[in-house]
């Protein structure tokens, strides 16, 4: 689809504001209202999701051009969803978040290119990763761990790591945790080590549509190849990209996707791993943008021009991201006090380093985690938990500027202290 095939969603626009803020009855307080990291940092309309449809409508239209400053505007957003779901409270016939999608695709239609961005596309081009390097060491995470290559033997499960716990150091031993906890529940994964490449969903967000179509084939051959039935990565970029935008552009995996948290539930659940060490830390968790209210898989097969008629089965509300497993998995760990923080789950704010801002705009990536971070001090919290390697490296980095002593934690490393691994 193009920006103008979006046109009676910018047209419906109400211009209420509302997707500004978490919805009035999901407030706490007045200090963590704010639903939008764009608006809240910028504090002009432009920046907001209606903004953004404003100007996707003059643009269509012929009252305005795309320069360069508009471009700017466009690109200074994580993508986070905040917006869409806020504007899916009061009315469900705008899909806002495809429109923003759409309008970073004109950008690039256009020539209005980030050097950041570029850097990262031409990386994906030569060593099919994001972060520049080398494609013979993707596989490195993974030596000594005894896992079966999918290019030797058929396996029941493929594990993606993605690009950032694949290159990584700081954030290797999550990944190689997770394996380590797929083994202790009896799942045989198999991963295509040095073969894995990129899922393409970054270069689909920052406008690069057309790049993520050779990724996504890659994916499904490889899938094929492989013999497994399930998807499981630890990547909440990934997970997305597998269960919203793949499916959007009319490819099928053919397989159950399923992020890390949703697998480890399980086997919890069914009595296979079984959490006994205590952890004795008071935690909240933050909800990854990408697996909570952007990790609802995509709902295709409607068609008509007022969506208003749309059924809710194909609405894109959030709400179906993936929020209990992380939290059920917390709850399990014995010792620990779990506290929530006021904006969760689909009202969840944004870590900061979503939709290409931490390449191309890192002072804003890290000025929306020290809100965030601020929202967790505010828990009494020692430790921030969740799952998603890009929140980790934007709030451990954030860390490292600002001082702090809070600690940043994944799900599965918390899982596998309890479960006596280190």
């Amino acid at each position: 689809m193009a920006l103008q095939d979006y046109t009676n969603d910018m047209f419906g626009c109400s211009r209420c504001s509302l997707c500004k803020w978490i919805p009035q009855n999901q407030v706490k307080s007045w200090r963590f209202a704010k639903g939008c990291p764009s608006m809240d940092r910028y504090h002009f309309h432009a920046y907001s999701g209606s903004g953004r449809m404003i100007m996707g409508m003059s643009m269509l239209d012929g009252r305005s051009e795309l320069g360069d400053a508009v471009a700017e505007i466009i690109y200074k957003c994580q993508l986070c969803g905040a917006c869409q779901v806020a504007c899916m409270a009061v009315r469900d016939d705008i899909d806002l978040g495809d429109v923003l999608l759409e309008e970073r695709a004109r950008c690039v239609e256009e020539g209005f290119l980030l050097p950041e961005h570029m850097e990262f596309i031409e990386s994906m081009k030569r060593e099919d990763n994001t972060l520049g390097m080398r494609k013979a060491d993707r596989g490195n995470w993974a030596k000594g761990l005894d896992i079966p290559d999918i290019n030797l033997e058929r396996v029941e499960v493929l594990f993606h790591a993605g690009c950032r716990y694949s290159y990584d150091e700081d954030l290797m031993e999550t990944v190689r945790n997770a394996v380590a906890l797929l083994k202790k529940g009896g799942v045989k994964a198999g991963i295509a080590g040095r073969d894995e490449a990129c899922c393409g969903g970054r270069a689909y967000e920052t406008g690069y549509q057309g790049e993520m179509k050779k990724y996504a084939d890659d994916m499904a051959g490889r899938v094929k190849a492989s013999g497994a039935a399930m998807l499981v990565t630890p990547c909440a970029d990934c997970y997305y990209t597998f269960k919203y935008l793949y499916p959007k552009n009319g490819i099928s995996l053919d397989v159950e996707v399923l992020h890390i948290t949703e697998l480890a539930d399980r086997l919890i659940r069914a009595g296979t791993i079984k959490p006994k060490r205590a952890v004795p830390m008071k935690v909240t968790y933050h909800d990854p943008c990408h697996l909570g209210r952007r990790g609802e898989a995509y709902r295709g097969g409607w068609s008509g021009e007022n969506k208003l008629d749309r059924p809710i089965r194909f609405k894109q509300s959030g709400e179906k991201g993936v929020f209990e497993p992380p939290r059920n998995i917390i709850r399990s760990i014995p010792g620990i006090e779990f506290v929530e923080m006021e904006r969760i789950r689909e009202w969840s704010y944004c870590c900061g380093a979503g939709g290409g801002v931490l390449e191309a705009f890192p002072e804003f990536a890290g000025w929306t985690a020290r809100e965030r971070m601020e929202e967790v001090a505010s828990t009494g919290a020692e430790a921030l938990v969740t799952a998603c390697p890009w929140c980790v490296r934007v709030f451990q980095d954030t860390i490292r500027e600002t001082g702090s002593s809070l600690k940043v934690i994944d799900v599965t490393e918390l899982l596998m202290r309890s479960l006596g691994g280190k």
